[in-house]
């Protein structure tokens, strides 16, 4: 039994289940769903509209991340649905990776909210991975990791394709969901903790709940590959996913310097650049691999984001962190 290379599985057949984390990991997507709409924008109207609530670093901030992930969410999506699914034929895993793909959708219709309520305009937004160096460097850097198995004709028999394989989970899970978006979350949520743009916080709060399940299920796969395959983790291909996690972190932290160069009340980029150490270290350790930057997290705030429970009080706040009404306990 392995959940790639495997003739005798039948996608159209999910029970009994194989992977039950694949499975746990559908189910805590399905728990935690959400739509953009739901999040008031009238307050971040009102601020992006008054010059004297919000200084030109942080607008700037603001436009560089809503530019970076309108596209990211997309390049992942198409290689979820163009590659990944079509290698990965265990019929679990596949309910997971289509419960992924329509996170993905409803994240690339976040940025069309956040770009319609704020009156952005969309050809400056949606070309900043080709117009701003240090977006299009970190877009280019996973695209390429790529390459090889969009070929039509590529298949994942023989160690080598395998290799390629995980070079490709490892670098849209690991590298693109898991190291280059947690720069302009911890920006975006830096912001929100200052009562700015609370609602485009908001929504990058569910993005990152969604995210974290994201690297969760790849890390799972890229483990359980590893597992059932062992020959294809030679030392000489960790020390390549070492390296490529290293020039990985060199990227995010030119996109935090760029993209925050004055730096947030309290916060600047040397702090966003250590906190992206921190994450790539956790990000080798649930590869089993081991720290590179043996960094404390600056920002232990960023944490209850994703483990605070997700029901508020009614009377307090709008309900912007919930699970569906099936999930929730009380």
């Amino acid at each position: 039994m392995s959940i790639i290379n495997n003739p005798k599985t039948d996608p159209n057949k999910i029970l009994p289940m194989t992977y039950l984390w694949a499975r746990e990991h559908y189910k805590a997507g399905v728990a935690n769903n959400w739509t953009p709409e739901e999040v008031s924008m009238q307050k971040d109207v009102e601020q992006w509209k008054n010059p004297a609530v919000l200084s030109e670093s942080e607008r700037r901030m603001i436009l560089w991340n809503l530019g970076f992930f309108s596209t990211a969410e997309s390049l992942t999506a198409n290689n979820i649905v163009l590659a990944v699914y079509n290698h990965v034929s265990n019929p679990e895993s596949r309910q997971y990776l289509l419960r992924q793909a329509y996170e993905e959708a409803v994240h690339t219709d976040t940025f069309i909210y956040c770009c319609d309520s704020l009156g952005l305009d969309p050809e400056e937004i949606y070309t900043m991975y080709q117009s701003i160096p240090s977006i299009k460097m970190k877009d280019d850097f996973v695209v390429q990791l790529t390459s090889s198995i969009f070929d039509p004709h590529f298949s994942t028999n023989g160690n080598e394709n395998i290799q390629k394989f995980l070079r490709d989970l490892i670098g849209f899970y690991v590298i693109m969901e898991g190291i280059f978006f947690y720069a302009g979350f911890a920006m975006m949520l830096a912001l929100k903790r200052q009562g700015k743009m609370i609602g485009v916080g908001e929504q990058f709060e569910y993005i990152m709940r969604d995210e974290s399940l994201h690297l969760a299920f790849g890390c799972d796969l890229i483990n359980t590959i590893k597992a059932e395959f062992p020959q294809v983790w030679t030392q000489e291909f960790q020390d390549e996913v070492v390296d490529l996690i290293k020039k990985a972190v060199i990227l995010e932290q030119n996109y935090a310097d760029d993209a925050c160069p004055q730096g947030l009340l309290g916060i600047n980029a040397k702090e966003f650049k250590k906190y992206v150490e921190h994450i790539a270290d956790r990000r080798l350790q649930r590869l089993n691999l081991p720290k590179v930057y043996n960094r404390e997290n600056p920002f232990p705030w960023m944490s209850q984001t994703t483990d605070l429970p997700k029901e508020k009080n009614f009377f307090e706040t709008r309900v912007t962190e919930y699970q569906t009404g099936g999930s929730l306990q009380w």
